[in-house]
């Protein structure tokens, strides 16, 4: 585990390269998951940096993960956009697999929109489905705070009663029945990966109040916590998980589940930035 100074000099020279590239301010982060990249095509893109030209900088392995930060507009919102993220099971310290999160709140953002592609356990959930993260469960991964607290980024015991923001999930909601989106609620639970959850695995994880299983997403919500961002998430269900479903489980499947998903994701993750303007 990095300790704090060394981990808040890294965030400070990797903000000073980006500040060289751009003096884009952002109010909304956006972190985009396997095979849902394509959002940032909607965005009026200023400047793209990826993440191999930053010094010092984690880089995504993942296919389906291209790896860059892309700074643009929104219609008037201003958005930092991680197309692809780093995950732990790749190997990289849990403190590097949040250090984007970090960088994007020292660039300036308030609001952090969480999304990922998921196995579905709820039921009644199918694949294609889009699930509102309400609250979440991380198992086996160890938590980004551990360590020497960084008191330039937040408190030493960050209360985690309300981590997904209640007026975000109402944004979420409303945004969805206007746009006639079916919307699953429920509870996303982190494992290491990369490998799928055994039959077992997801029979504990369903009886410990699990809706959604994924391999991303709750180190970056504590980390966002820490800092008081204010956090939302949704998960694309690519599939259903091990047990639940007869089908064996694969990445390509992930992708091309979150392909067929895009349309209404996209539209829906919109909608909900635009109305983030108003806070």
């Amino acid at each position: 585990m990095s300790d704090a100074k060394s981990v808040m000099e890294r965030l400070e020279k990797a903000k000073e390269q980006i500040r060289k590239i751009t003096s884009f301010q952002p109010k909304v982060a956006l972190v985009l998951g396997s095979g849902l990249g394509g959002f940032a095509d909607h965005l009026r893109v200023e400047c793209e940096i990826p993440y191999s030209q930053i010094e010092g900088f984690p880089v995504s392995t993942v296919q389906g993960h291209d790896g860059r930060f892309i700074f643009g507009w929104l219609d008037e919102v201003p958005v930092v956009c991680m197309k692809g993220r780093v995950h732990y099971y790749e190997g990289y310290p849990v403190t590097d697999v949040v250090m984007p999160i970090r960088l994007m709140g020292l660039l300036g953002a308030k609001f952090l929109f969480l999304t990922n592609a998921a196995g579905g356990l709820g039921d009644g959930f199918q694949a294609g489905d889009l699930m509102m993260i309400k609250d979440h469960i991380s198992l086996f991964v160890p938590n980004p705070l551990i360590g020497p607290n960084i008191e330039a980024l937040g408190t030493r015991f960050p209360d985690m009663s309300s981590v997904y923001d209640k007026e975000l999930q109402d944004f979420i909601r409303t945004a969805a029945a206007d746009k006639n989106i079916k919307i699953q609620e429920g509870v996303y639970t982190q494992v290491t990966g990369p490998s799928y959850e055994s039959p077992a695995e997801i029979r504990m994880l369903k009886t410990l109040g699990t809706d959604a299983v994924g391999m991303s997403t709750v180190v970056e919500a504590i980390a966002a916590n820490h800092m008081k961002l204010r956090i939302c998430g949704i998960s694309c269900i690519c599939n259903m998980a091990a047990g639940i479903s007869a089908t064996p489980l694969n990445h390509k499947e992930v992708q091309e589940a979150a392909d067929a998903a895009s349309k209404k994701f996209e539209t829906l993750v919109s909608e909900v930035i635009r109305r983030m303007d108003k806070l």
